[in-house]
């Protein structure tokens, strides 16, 4: 068999095992984010702060943890540990949730909020930077919107389950089946990484090595990361509004676990079936055809449209499908949709671009730390502009604004100097470690 061939079959495999362990990490996490939903939703924005406090706080704590991970362990240890940390956390919550009318939503929901950001935030960001440390960037742009698909595909089949299962056997089995989800993605990224450190030029069997804050140090002396946090905290600030906003709608309209559940899946399972769509119609095609930049602008300049119709419109519903929706709910279901459906493949891609401790380390800094820490502030600036009565319109004003700063950062961060020169999206070749 050729060498061409075989550089083929393995191209082929290595995205198909990658769109599959993705499939399942969503899958888990989506099972489980209506769950989170209806304790916020049980006590409304009021104590998203909180929340948001807690998670910034412990993302600080975790940072040298992670960075000392990274750099003494090799790539396939950190995987194992890390996920393995997670199913073992999600199966002791169970007790807790069987006690959660002794315990308290709002006690329990501080706690699981904080564990379930954290989880979301260093299992998705963790899996992204090995999709990064073995795909170059022309491979990146080809690929990496299909294997975010399967992710979207995960992410709405979670809320399906969910959905069918929640009303048989309730909330804290839920976390079984979940764990039971991060446990197939965990074996086939380990396997992943297995077949990729077999061939010649992997560096999966080394640890990144340097400091344990160089994800720290780097957002202040490389430009790129400098732009990724700024969006990082513009685009966090618009879906922390808009969380804000939909959590106040559901503790008004909605009075138990089970009702604000339901709804709050009925969100997740919209946005994803967008966040599908794009993947399908325009993402890759925009990826391939005009680089990975102009994936991050994009979703910048339809966030501005958006919050122009939430200043205009307020609380009016609009018909979708034949139902009522709420602006509030439509404006978080594109957000996130385009988010998820172009955004987060794009940065993605433009990380191959990086020296792989940046992708790692820095990566991780800005995707757990500063993005807690953007919610930390929305949620408390949210918070005392309603207390001082500014209502929706205001605060969507506000938020078209962050959304202009958004597209001008969005045009910086796509074509920074400090980035590696681009590769062609073609066919040649095979996955490599940089």
């Amino acid at each position: 068999m050729s060498s061409i061939r075989v550089a083929a079959i393995r191209e082929g495999a290595e995205p198909a095992l990658s769109a599959l362990a993705f499939f399942f990490v969503m899958t888990s996490y989506y099972i489980i984010r209506p769950v989170m939903g209806q304790l916020s939703g049980a006590v409304g924005s009021q104590s998203l702060p909180l929340f948001y406090g807690a998670v910034f706080v412990v993302m600080l704590l975790l940072t040298p943890l992670f960075g000392m991970l990274v750099a003494r362990f090799r790539r396939r240890q950190l995987l194992g540990w890390s996920y393995s940390f997670f199913i073992l956390c999600l199966l002791a919550f169970v007790p807790a949730f069987v006690a959660q009318d002794r315990i308290g939503a709002r006690e329990l929901g501080v706690v699981f909020f904080v564990w379930a950001s954290v989880f979301n935030l260093f299992v998705v960001s963790l899996f992204w930077s090995f999709m990064a440390d073995i795909f170059s960037s022309g491979q990146a742009r080809r690929v990496f919107s299909l294997i975010a698909l399967s992710g979207m595909a995960g992410a709405v089949f979670g809320p399906l389950v969910t959905k069918l299962l929640v009303r048989l056997i309730g909330v804290a089995p839920l976390l079984v089946v979940s764990a039971l989800a991060l446990a197939l993605a965990l074996a086939l990224l380990l396997r992943l990484s297995t077949r990729h450190d077999r061939q010649p030029g992997s560096r999966g069997d080394e640890a990144v090595g340097g400091s344990l804050w160089a994800g720290v140090k780097e957002l202040w002396s490389r430009p790129f990361l400098r732009y990724m946090a700024l969006l990082m905290l513009f685009g966090d600030g618009i879906g922390t509004l808009a969380y804000a906003l939909v959590a106040d709608y559901a503790k008004a309209h909605f009075v138990d676990a089970v009702a604000r559940t339901a709804f709050y899946n009925n969100l997740d399972l919209a946005t994803n079936t967008l966040g599908a769509v794009l993947q399908l119609t325009l993402t890759r095609w925009l990826l391939i055809r005009r680089g990975a930049g102009w994936g991050l602008v994009l979703p910048a300049v339809v966030n501005v449209a958006l919050l122009l119709m939430v200043a205009i419109g307020g609380h009016r519903a609009v018909v979708v499908a034949g139902y009522g929706v709420p602006l509030l709910a439509l404006m978080m279901v594109v957000t996130r949709g385009f988010a998820y459906g172009m955004t987060k493949p794009a940065v993605d891609a433009l990380y191959t671009r990086v020296q792989r401790e940046t992708r790692y380390k820095g990566k991780n800094f800005v995707e757990t730390t500063v993005w807690r820490f953007g919610d930390l502030v929305v949620t408390s600036a949210v918070s005392g502009l309603r207390m001082l009565g500014v209502g929706v319109t205001g605060l969507a004003l506000a938020g078209t604004g962050v959304a202009m700063l958004a597209t001008w950062v969005s045009r910086r961060a796509g074509w920074s100097p400090d980035l590696a020169p681009d590769e062609p999206a073609t066919r040649t070749g095979a996955a490599t470690s940089a």
